[in-house]
This record gives structure tokens, sequence and C-alpha cells, in this order.
């Protein structure tokens, strides 16, 4: 690589959650949707897709715009939101993109059918195409048409989509159907004490609209006694590895992306586990309670890209669930199949520890007060340390006795030196590394500076702050002298 990566992936002043990425040539993209800045709601942003050469990963650029909501015959002042998109190369080598409207903070999420658009090009300018529709030309409006995900397997389009409300099962049918009605699904209380919401497949024909099967419930057909743990909530991904299909999804619990796979792609899935939570939990045993971010929605997928696999997923940002931005994690599917948990880092897409230099500091991987909440489809005002920004900076903000923001990993040894620009407090930042980097209350920016020496290895950067008032991290330097 030309340069370092590290997550987000993406500069910090975009948000592009709910990423779908596939190497198309020679170049990896990834179809999301956009948030704003500091947002007060869901996908509030065109969309704008970034990629980046399969060997370099550290160099992501888009082209601006690529579709805009507007350009959808359904879009109007309360139906202004693309949701959670994805791209497929069909049969006449053009590019499919399929995705759904919605309102503001999801209302009338469900009640739009699946529409589509077309480009000759993966990131270039795209044109409505049409909606998902049945053989008789009417929508596609069986269950949830929420969150659609596609794969050309070999010459078949497949097309996955739906959500569903595992944690509302004991809930009155009555008080649920009025739920589902907000959000534009209108079922009977009978219908939906029967669980009609789920991951639905259906096939396509050539022109990439008309469905050719059935919708057919796969989500149910999930076996393993820990599913029940992490039953399928949104976000519906396929990928075929070999001769297996993988389900990935974003689970009831909310902040995890979850797997299951299947020598079938419409059924007999077995669950397997979590591949990324963006609060770590799970991770080698990590409990609720110990969170290590404020968490919240995920969604993403996996790919390969060159020899190795990776997870997209989306932290974060603000205290809010409107802000959140793209990360990714190398990952590894074993012999067996198995995709096994990986932790959140700094390094992301670098394929080695960081190896010293001047960093933002939004890039770190945890950031917790020992006491962090989940948040969903909300914009709270928390006593919580977050990343925040304000005009053109970008920083680290609430940070109070205790806080730690956690950098994960850096290759370090001999003569190092730990620079920190903090604003406000009064006390210090003790570090993992020996040393103790005092915080005075000034007004404006200033910098702290320590130099110290550390054996050769791999070390996480973890920065507890100790003392009064509420301290704010701009940036770090993190370097060996001697190198």
């Amino acid at each position: 690589m030309k340069k370092e990566a590290f997550n987000p992936y993406l500069p910090l002043s975009v948000y592009i959650p709910d990423g779908e990425p596939h190497v198309f040539g020679d170049r990896v993209y990834v179809f999301g949707s956009h948030d704003k800045e500091n947002g007060d709601t869901f996908c509030a942003l065109d969309y704008e897709f970034w990629s980046a050469p399969a060997d370099d990963l550290s160099d992501w650029s888009s082209k601006g715009i690529n579709y805009r909501a507007s350009q959808d015959p359904l879009y109007s002042e309360k139906m202004k939101y693309m949701y959670a998109p994805d791209c497929v190369c069909g049969s006449d080598d053009r590019y499919y993109l399929y995705y759904c409207l919605s309102g503001c903070k999801g209302q009338g999420g469900y009640s739009n059918p699946i529409s589509v658009a077309v480009c000759d090009t993966p990131d270039g300018k795209y044109e409505y195409y049409g909606y998902v529709r049945n053989p008789d030309g009417t929508p596609l409006m069986r269950y949830a048409c929420f969150d659609p995900a596609v794969i050309n397997d070999g010459g078949t389009v497949r097309l996955y989509y739906g959500t569903t409300m595992p944690w509302m099962e004991h809930i009155r049918p009555r008080w649920l159907k009025n739920r589902l009605l907000a959000k534009g699904l209108d079922r009977t209380p009978e219908e939906v004490s029967l669980g009609v919401l789920g991951s639905y497949h259906v096939t396509l024909a050539e022109d990439m609209l008309t469905v050719t099967s059935a919708p057919k419930r796969i989500d149910n057909t999930i076996s393993g006694e820990e599913y029940k743990n992490h039953a399928f909530f949104e976000g519906s991904s396929i990928r075929k590895i070999g001769e297996r299909y993988y389900f990935i999804y974003s689970s009831a619990n909310n902040h995890e992306l979850c797997y299951a796979a299947s020598l079938m792609p419409d059924g007999g899935f077995v669950y397997g586990g979590t591949i990324i939570s963006n609060g770590d939990i799970g991770y080698k045993g990590r409990a609720p309670k110990d969170r290590v971010n404020h968490t919240g929605t995920n969604h993403g997928s996996i790919e390969k890209i060159g020899d190795d696999y990776y997870v997209f997923h989306h932290r974060l940002t603000h205290n809010s669930d409107y802000s959140r931005q793209g990360c990714a994690e190398r990952i590894e599917i074993l012999p067996d199949g198995s995709i096994p948990q990986v932790e959140i880092t700094s390094c992301g897409l670098n394929g080695e520890p960081l190896k010293g230099g001047a960093y933002p500091a939004g890039i770190c991987c945890g950031l917790t007060n020992g006491r962090m909440t989940h948040g969903s489809n909300s914009n709270k005002k928390l006593r919580e340390p977050c990343f925040t920004s304000s005009g053109d900076e970008r920083y680290i903000t609430g940070i109070t006795d205790g806080t730690q923001i956690i950098y994960k990993y850096f290759s370090l040894g001999g003569r190092c030196r730990l620079a920190l620009t903090t604003r406000g407090g009064d006390g210090a930042f003790e570090t993992n590394l020996g040393i103790t980097l005092p915080v005075k209350a000034y007004p404006g920016w200033t910098k702290s500076v320590s130099e110290f020496t550390l054996k050769e290895g791999v070390y996480p950067l973890i920065l507890t702050y100790r003392g009064r008032g509420e301290a704010e991290l701009k940036e770090f330097e993190l370097r060996c002298i001697d190198k």
C-alpha cells in the first residue's frame, strides 16, 4: 500500500454505513447508504459510492453523488431517504442497484416496493430503472420490502429482503400491528402473530425486475442452539464461497453481524456465530455491560479482496445512530467454513499493525467510560464520550475521569515519542506504555509530549483520563524516534 490504512477507512468527514463490498474487475466498491454529519435521521444524503484498487486498500476515492433519491418516481417530502442498497452485475454486464425508500427515522419504510437503478459502470451515474415486480407487472409487496441484497449465482440472480422483530414475539399483536402500520406495513393482528415478517428469497428474470419464484422465508430455516440468542433482525446479505452460501445479517442484538451457512441458497441454513460487534461484545467472552463503545445498528457483509477476506461494518458517532462510519477488519474462514469473531481495531484494512506517525483521534476502536449504552434509532444527549464535529474540526469530546480511548495496534520499539493535542480538562492521560501526559484547562488546543523507551513489539495505545472537568482530544502522534 502507498500509505497506511486505518478505521474508519474513508475520510472522517464521510459517513457511509450499511456497506456492501464487491470486487468488480481490479477495484473494490462499497455500496452503502449515506448519513449526514451530526444528522438527525438515517440516510439523509444521496448515494455516493467509494472504491479503491484491490491491491491498495488505503487509496479510497469517489466520483461524487452517483444517484439521487429524487430520481425515483416514489420520491416525496415524506418519502425521501434511500436506505441500505446492494448492487449486482447482470447478464448484460450492466450494474443494477437495489434499494428502498423510507421516511424520517424509518417511518413508512416498509410501504414501498424495492426500487432498481442501472448504470454501465459500478460507480457511474445511475438512472432509475423500475421496481421489483410480480409476473403480472404489479409491484412485489409481499412481506416487508426492506434492505435488499442481491447475488448473481452463476447466471441466476437471487434477491433477499425483509426484516423481523424477534424480540417482540410476546408483544400483544394489536400493539405490534400499530407499530408496523407506522412503518407502512399493513398486516392483521393474526398475520403478525403468525410471523409474516422475516428474510425472504426470490429469483429474478433476465430483466432484473420480474420475480420468477414465490418468496420463500429463509431465516426460519436457520438451525443451531445459539441462533435463538442471535436471531435475524434486518440487513440481509448473501455471499457464495465455494459451495457454501453465507447469509450475513444484523441480529436482534443490533450491534453485531452474524452469519449462517448452507449448501442451498434458500434454506437449510446453520447458525455459525458472530463475525463482528461494534462494541466487541462477545469477543473473548466480553459481556454487553463491558462494551467498548456506544453501540447501535450494524449492517454490512464480507468480501474476498486479493487473497484475504474482510468484513465491512459500521460504527456510531456523535452519540447518535444517524451519523455512522464504515469500518472493516480482516477475517479468517477456517477449513470447516466457520468464521471466528474478530475484534474491532484501528488498523482495519492495513493488514498489519500501524508503524507510527501522526493520526486523528477519531481512529480509536474503543471509547468508553465504563458504562456505555446501546442506542438504536436515536440521537441522545448522553453524558458519554463520543467522536463529534464542529465546523471543519473533528475530535473526541466528553472525556471525563476514567474514560479510556483505545487504539489497536502499533509496531513499536526503541526510543518513542507520544504527543497529544487536547483541549479542556484538568488532569492527565495515563497510558499503558508507562508514561503520563498532563492536561491543563486551556481554552485552545494544546500539545503534551513525552518520550520513552519500549522493547520491540506490537502494542495497543490505551489512554485513560484522570482528572476534573471534560477534556477533548483532536489528534495524537505516536512514533519511534530512532527509525
